[in-house]
This record gives structure tokens, C-alpha cells and sequence, in this order.
């Protein structure tokens, strides 16, 4: 494998960096870099620029909008917007639902739902979860039932991120009670604003909604909202959660949150005369997280490879998700061991806009004790990993 550039990827890094510095707004990216939440209205500012720019949707094709360019160039991309803290794109309907609208969608599907996904005028969430039904998706319990040119949706769905900004949600619903239960399970794409259908939020240890339980009560829903084949809901879904765990790797972020904790690290007292960044133990920690992470970009640039040759990523996403989750818990375990007992007050307005005190970071106040315990999902979304080792175990070891 060859890892280096060519001239024209360096001259595309050069154009993407220019760009990130001209156009990546200077009040988003100082809320980014004191870990200070953009809100709604922020985040689809920015997409609207890299919307207006061509830029919203690099795993699209060309025909629908997308960028046309080479895995090298996505990767150079996600990279550059991963070290200056610019957001990606929310993920839900641009890299989630979107193609698998394009895969398995009809063409009329196609041209209502795509142009107000890729310009951000919609809002997406995702209904896979339910309370009985995480890591055993299959399990799922809500259910679709046909009436006429309608289905009449009932039941609930957890664990919907930022599904309080949402206006449509993408769901897996149960059509079908008599076949093995992965056969009998529907793509189907909802309305927020459906007569029957409520949100109730979900309050995380940082005291802020991320996600939320929907309730679908007597929801009748266009049959013309089914994506694809009935019952064969299961697998579009398995085609989604590759390009979901894939992304969840986050080397990018993983490299400018290590920069961060070498930065806290050469500031912070050892209480032994020195530094944290010139103490033995904790500077061993760092080098260890560092070759780490190191290995799993290269991992992914392997995996990046094999998609420049025409290959759909398989165990690969799996390996991805596992390494790159738990990478991002040690940090943040590093983190909590730099801020100390700072870490003891509950001071949630510093996730917020406006805050006047201490700006957020991994050695002040409360914040890295926040972002500890709200990165334990980490392991879980997208599939736990221990449902991942599962995956691997069967498609690479046989077992």
C-alpha cells in the first residue's frame, strides 16, 4: 500500500485547507474549539455553505449531486475538516438515509426526497432502536400495518438523536409476524407532523436532550413512503449500518483531541515539580494512545484501498468501529485524569451558548467528566462492539 499523495491530491488538500480557512465561520469554530454546542440554525449554516460550495455530499454520486471525487479525496477532506473542528455533515440524512434511498428507492422517491437532503432543508433522525430492541435489532416490535394505500404504524422507537430538531425519520417497522424475524421487517420513511406521532426527550448525565423516545399512535403512512420491497427492510438496513460504523472510527477528531491533550498536558501541574506532559506514567499513556491511533489510520487507509478498487467495506467497518470507539474512551479517560477534581462540579451551562466562565476543555472544570460519560455510547451505537467482534468472528474467522 502506498500511502503518499500525489500532486494533484496535495494540490486538492491545499484547495480544501484554503477553503476551511476563508469559509468555515470564525464564531462557529470558536464555539467548536471551546467545545460550546452549535445549535440547529448553526449547523445547517454551515451546510449550507458547503452546499453552495459543492461539497455537501462527497459520498453521493455525481448525478445526485455528489462531488465525483476519488476515496483519496474524500479521505484528505474528512481529514482537513477533522483537524480545524469544522462539523460534518449530520450524518442522518446525507450519509445515512440518502443512500439507501438511492440503492433501493424509486425515482420518484428520488427526486422528492434527495435536493432537500443535500441542501439541508430537512431535517432526518433514525428509528432503529426500540426499548426491547438495541443490539438485537431484529427483535423490533413496532409495527406496520397495510390499509389500502396506507400503513397504519404503532408502537415506539428510543435512542433518536436529535430527533427534537427532526422533520422526517426513517424507520424499521415490522410487516410481517410469520417469518423469521429479519425477514420480516420494512424500510419506511415518516413524517414528524403525522397525526400520532409525540417525541419525549431523553435527559443525558450533561442535563442536555441529545435523544429522545417517538411514539407512533394509529400513524397512517403513505404506502408510497416504503423503500424498496416490503419485508426486505432488514436488508437496506445492513447496508446503512456499514457506512454508519465505518464513519464512527472519526480519525480526524481522534488527532485534534490528542493535540488537545498534549497541549492540557504541558500545562498541568504533576505535583511533583514537572508537567503531566514531562511525567513518566502519563506521558507512557499518551504514546501508547498516539501509536494507536496511528495504526487504526492506517487501517482505514487501507480500508480506503479497497473502496478505490471497487470494494463495498465488510468486516472492516466492523474493526473501524471497535478500534476507533474505544480509542476515544481512553482519551477521554486521559482527559478526566488531566482535569483531576475539576472534574467534581456539575456545570452544564459550559456545554451552552453564552457561557461567561471557563471555556470547556479536557482539563477544566466539569467538562471532561461530561464528555467521559456522554462518550460511553460510543461502544454501543452503530451496534455494540461486542455485536461487532460477532461479525468478525463469523466473516473473517469462520466461527
Amino acid at each position: 500500500m502506498n500511502a503518499d499523495f500525489t500532486a494533484e491530491e496535495l494540490a486538492f488538500q491545499a484547495e480544501v485547507r484554503e477553503f476551511l480557512t476563508n469559509e468555515f465561520p470564525a464564531e462557529l469554530k470558536a464555539k467548536v474549539d471551546n467545545r460550546i454546542r452549535l445549535s440547529k440554525e448553526e449547523i445547517v449554516r454551515w451546510q449550507k455553505i458547503l452546499y453552495k460550495k459543492g461539497w455537501m455530499a462527497p459520498n453521493w454520486p455525481k448525478e445526485y449531486g455528489g462531488t465525483g471525487w476519488t476515496p483519496t479525496q474524500k479521505y484528505i477532506f474528512s481529514t482537513e475538516m477533522g483537524l480545524v473542528g469544522a462539523p460534518e455533515a449530520t450524518p442522518f440524512g446525507v450519509t445515512m438515509v440518502a443512500p439507501v434511498i438511492m440503492a433501493y428507492g424509486t425515482e420518484e422517491q428520488k427526486q422528492r426526497f434527495l435536493p432537500d437532503i443535500l441542501e439541508s432543508n430537512v431535517w432526518w433522525c433514525q428509528g432503529y432502536s426500540e426499548p426491547n430492541a438495541g443490539s438485537d435489532l431484529a427483535s423490533l416490535k413496532t409495527m406496520a400495518v397495510r390499509d389500502g394505500d396506507h400503513y397504519v404504524v404503532n408502537g415506539n422507537k428510543t435512542w433518536n438523536t436529535y430527533g427534537q430538531y427532526a422533520d422526517w425519520i426513517f424507520c424499521l417497522v415490522r410487516t410481517d409476524n410469520s417469518v423469521k424475524k429479519q425477514e420480516g421487517i420494512s424500510f419506511l420513511l415518516i413524517d414528524m407532523k403525522s397525526p400520532g406521532v409525540s417525541l419525549k426527550p431523553i435527559v443525558l448525565l450533561d442535563g442536555h436532550a441529545e435523544v429522545n423516545e417517538v411514539f407512533f399512535d394509529d400513524v397512517r403512512v403513505p404506502a408510497e413512503n416504503l423503500i424498496g420491497e416490503e419485508n426486505k427492510g432488514w436488508t437496506y438496513a445492513k447496508v446503512l449500518l456499514t457506512h454508519e460504523r465505518t464513519n464512527i472510527a472519526g480519525v480526524p477528531r481522534s488527532k485534534r483531541r490528542l493535540a488537545s491533550l498534549m497541549r492540557t498536558a504541558a500545562q498541568t501541574d504533576d505535583g511533583f515539580g514537572g508537567t503531566m506532559a514531562e511525567n513518566a506514567g502519563f506521558k507512557a499513556q499518551l504514546a501508547e494512545v498516539e501509536i494507536e491511533l496511528q495504526a487504526l489510520e492506517t487501517a482505514e487507509l487501507r480500508t480506503l484501498a479497497a473502496l478505490s478498487v471497487g470494494k463495498a467495506p465488510g468486516p472492516e467497518s466492523s474493526i473501524l468501529k471497535i478500534v476507533g470507539s474505544e480509542l476515544a474512551q481512553k482519551m477521554d479517560e486521559l482527559a478526566v485524569e488531566l482535569a483531576g477534581y475539576n472534574c467534581l462540579p456539575f456545570v452544564p451551562e459550559q456545554f451552552e451558548d453564552g457561557f461567561e466562565g471557563e471555556p470547556m476543555g479536557p482539563g477544566t472544570s466539569a467538562g471532561a467528566a461530561l464528555t467521559y460519560f456522554n462518550n460511553r455510547k460510543l461502544s454501543i451505537f452503530g451496534g455494540s462492539n461486542e455485536v461487532q467482534r460477532n461479525i468478525i468472528s463469523k466473516a473473517v474467522l469462520g466461527l
